[in-house]
């Protein structure tokens, strides 16, 4: 990916996450009944709202955006999946143990790389688009959307599942900023690292970003 690319890559990206991250808790019993694009939708219009009102996010406080994430946005993404996808097959090699550091240091490196980017959000709508060809009967399905602000719009798409039993509903499990799934963007990154150090290598290389960027963050 160019420098333009990436930039535009974690600009709206921060968007996408932002959008995710402030989300209002969505009750059991609605997430079930909701239609994917219905979800979008209408998080889409709440977070606009909360971010243009809330000045910790907007400034990139790392403790109010990580607070918001836990409490917020794992209830709406599969982030087990979305951490495997990015994994590949050395997923299914890795410890319990393994794989909870995985995500944690997963998320922390979202996060991180994001929340300074969430100030540049907040005088945009979304736009979601018709869903050609769903049926009720999907289970996978990717919602597209348009973000619209200043300059050309962008598209931002989000491959949802239909999650099952307790707490079912939509969930989340990649999403495509500018013509780049997140997924596919770092698992080359990931992969890399665990031909080089295995599954422990990979943890230690993240956590390893996740300090560099928590100093820079205070210097």
């Amino acid at each position: 990916m160019n420098r333009v690319h990436r930039r535009s890559f974690v600009k709206f990206s921060a968007g996408a996450l932002g959008l995710l991250a402030t989300a209002v808790a969505v009750p059991a019993a609605w997430a079930a009944d909701e239609a994917p694009d219905a979800m979008i939708q209408r998080l889409s219009s709440e977070v606009l709202q909360i971010i243009k009102t809330d000045a910790a996010v907007q400034n990139g406080d790392i403790e109010r955006v990580m607070a918001v994430v836990d409490s917020k946005i794992m209830p709406n993404v599969n982030f087990r999946r979305m951490t495997a996808s990015a994994t590949g097959p050395g997923w299914r090699k890795a410890t319990p143990e393994q794989r909870e550091k995985l995500q944690q240091e997963f998320k922390s490196l979202l996060v991180r790389t994001y929340a300074g980017a969430l100030k540049q959000v907040g005088d945009q709508t979304v736009e979601v688009q018709p869903m050609r060809g769903a049926t009720a009967a999907d289970k996978e399905v990717v919602v597209r959307t348009l973000v619209k602000g200043r300059g050309d719009p962008i598209q931002l798409d989000y491959r949802m599942e239909k999650t099952p039993g307790q707490g079912s509903g939509w969930k989340i499990y990649d999403l495509n900023v500018v013509g780049v799934w997140l997924v596919d963007n770092y698992r080359p990154q990931f992969a890399q690292q665990i031909n080089a150090g295995g599954i422990d290598g990979l943890i230690a290389s993240l956590s390893e970003r996740n300090k560099a960027n928590a100093a820079s963050s205070k210097s």
